[in-house]
């Protein structure tokens, strides 16, 4: 099994899309649907796509106690990279760009929230071999 895609509510998707739009292609990624202002779809590098869009049952988006959407990158330096872009485009930081030996060897990370308080992480594997 793989996983498909992600689902990222937010209240506001035109607000959103602006941070994403700014975010996701410091990642290899980029737009594939729009249905605004409900919803837009990136697809990923590498394969798979994430949703960001107002909740199918139309009661507010709200962030959850430990859920977190991880986006692989390809460098240490994408992973600055996208954790700048997403602070200079209304993201909020959880934990700047660095080693974090504590999740395996040669973890490279990165955390923002979006607009809609949504925590993401940034990672690089380093070179495993």
């Amino acid at each position: 099994m793989s996983l498909n895609y992600v689902m990222i509510g937010s209240n506001d998707v035109t607000k959103a899309r602006a941070y994403y739009d700014a975010v996701v292609p410091e990642i290899g990624g980029k737009v594939i649907a729009e249905y605004m202002p409900h919803a837009v779809c990136y697809e990923l590098r590498g394969g798979g796509s994430m949703w960001v869009a107002t909740p199918f049952d139309k009661k507010a988006a709200s962030v959850g106690n430990g859920n977190m959407v991880g986006l692989l990158c390809q460098s240490e330096a994408e992973v600055r990279e996208a954790h700048a872009t997403a602070l200079a485009n209304g993201g909020t930081n959880e934990g700047d760009p660095g080693e974090r030996p504590q999740y395996g060897p040669n973890f490279f990370g990165a955390y923002a929230r979006d607009p809609d308080g949504n925590k993401m992480s940034f990672v690089y594997f380093g070179d495993a071999g």
